[in-house]
């Protein structure tokens, strides 16, 4: 019967390996993360709030008003129906423009 010798790998290898993939994930952690959205549009001067009367409301800004009131009742029944609330129970609790 014939052995082959067990080849045996150098001791700087494995921890060479370690510290190779430690500094590429640390180099991607690393970089700065762009933020997908804004609590505030650059144009949007109004916002709004809706509320349900069970579950998680929205907040909203918009170019108006109108848009703003909108899109808050349309979170709010998003939000309400994921988070196991009334949906159907969203109404607008504030809704203002600034300066």
């Amino acid at each position: 019967m014939v052995r082959k010798a067990a080849r045996q790998c150098s001791p700087w290898l494995i921890p060479s390996l370690l510290a190779i993939s430690l500094a590429l994930i640390a180099g991607c952690s690393g970089k700065a993360s762009t933020a997908r959205y804004s609590a505030s549009n650059v144009g949007s001067a109004c916002y709004a709030k809706a509320l349900p009367t069970a579950g998680e409301g929205g907040l909203a800004w918009g170019s108006t008003l109108s848009m703003a009131r909108q899109k808050s009742l349309n979170n709010c029944i998003r939000y309400a129906g994921r988070s196991g609330g009334t949906p159907n129970t969203c109404q607008v609790v504030l809704a203002e423009c600034r300066n």
